[in-house]
């Protein structure tokens, strides 16, 4: 007599949940070392795979995981670079580089390294939090990839987090800053 040994068919509550692949290289590709969180400027924190590999690699693994449709963390520059509005990678480090040396040099200004998974970090201005006003979230600026401008501030608030203000680039930048700073 001859017995099949057929395995218990297991039930849908004890099935592994399995990432996909590509989905576990990216989180890979995004992760920076816990070292970044004394950066003052966002090219101290371009330690990450997508900062380093060449760019197609970078921009086809990016597009074959962002292709599920799903939104996935990335910095600003891989977005716009990947719906064709930024040339380079390179560009947008410049973009980045040169806020840096714009905010650097002004008092109250300060780099924040630890922004979600994948992104550049941003800029606040520490006197418009728990200064005269009271706002409890200071003034911020951040790259983004929304508009060509790549900058975006979000006033200085408390509570509900109000629309960000586009800004036209470095020089839209420069000329409206006494309007940001004014906040305190």
């Amino acid at each position: 007599m001859t017995v099949d040994i057929v395995p218990a068919a297991r039930s849908v509550a004890h099935q592994p949940t399995l990432e996909p692949l590509d989905g576990l290289q990216w989180s890979q590709a995004i992760e920076l070392p816990r070292a970044i969180a004394s950066a003052t400027k966002p090219s101290e924190i371009r330690r990450a795979w997508i900062h380093r590999a060449p760019e197609s690699e970078v921009l086809a693994l990016f597009r074959a995981v962002h292709g599920s449709g799903e939104l996935i963390p990335a910095p600003w520059w891989l977005r716009a670079l990947a719906a064709g509005e930024l040339d380079s990678r390179e560009t947008g480090f410049r973009i980045e580089d040169r806020i840096a040396q714009l905010l650097s040099r002004r008092t109250g200004w300060e780099y924040v390294p630890w922004a979600a998974d994948g992104e550049s970090g941003y800029w606040e201005f520490m006197p418009s939090e728990r200064g005269r006003s009271g706002h409890k979230i200071p003034t911020t600026i951040l790259n983004t990839s929304r508009h060509n401008g790549w900058i975006d501030v979000l006033p200085a608030h408390s509570g509900t987090t109000p629309e960000p203000l586009a800004v036209a680039g470095l020089a839209g930048l420069r000329s409206r800053l006494g309007e940001f700073e004014a906040v305190r």
